[in-house]
């Protein structure tokens, strides 16, 4: 590694702190909605238009650089990045493809299982019930996501007991 007096070991990329020692598409994988693929396919690109070595770390970045590397991230579309990689393809409120990070994701999450909940979808009943949604065995997994089912234990109740007979 080529630590200079400019290496930050922390970089802030969309509101997120990431390990400047890792590789742009590793680092880039701490960000929610970036897996592996996509990491890799926003950093490729990213080098491609700025003509970066691919063998820099996050942290060898300049400021107008991670600028950029944030306009990749936040507008993919943009950035001639393939529909199939974007993860709200034709989306339900709106009808387009976007790729949702962060806040964002979760915010469109939560809308997408209340809605299902709403009108009591099968899928919406069993997240709300907090049980297995895509047909797993329940009866040895999956023991505390939801609620009890079967026999509850008796409780024992002090004091209502008879007396015990006294032998002589």
């Amino acid at each position: 590694m080529n630590m200079s007096a400019e290496f930050n070991y922390i970089v802030r990329v969309i509101g997120k702190d990431l390990d400047g020692t890792k590789s742009i598409e590793l680092a880039l994988q701490g960000i929610k909605g970036i897996g592996q693929r996509m990491g890799k396919i926003i950093a490729d690109e990213f080098r491609k238009e700025n003509k970066i070595d691919s063998s820099r770390l996050l942290g060898e970045l300049s400021e107008s650089e991670v600028k950029k590397l944030e306009e990749v991230i936040v507008a993919p579309q943009k950035h001639n990045l393939p529909s199939w990689t974007l993860n709200r393809q034709k989306d339900f409120e709106e009808g387009i493809d976007k790729h949702l990070t962060m806040n964002d994701l979760a915010f469109c999450l939560r809308n997408d299982l209340s809605r299902l909940a709403e009108i009591k979808s099968y899928k919406g009943l069993r997240h709300m019930w907090g049980l297995t949604v895509r047909g797993q065995k329940t009866k040895s997994k999956h023991r505390r996501k939801g609620g009890a089912v079967g026999v509850a234990k008796k409780v024992e109740v002090k004091g209502k007991a008879a007396p015990a007979k006294k032998s002589k």
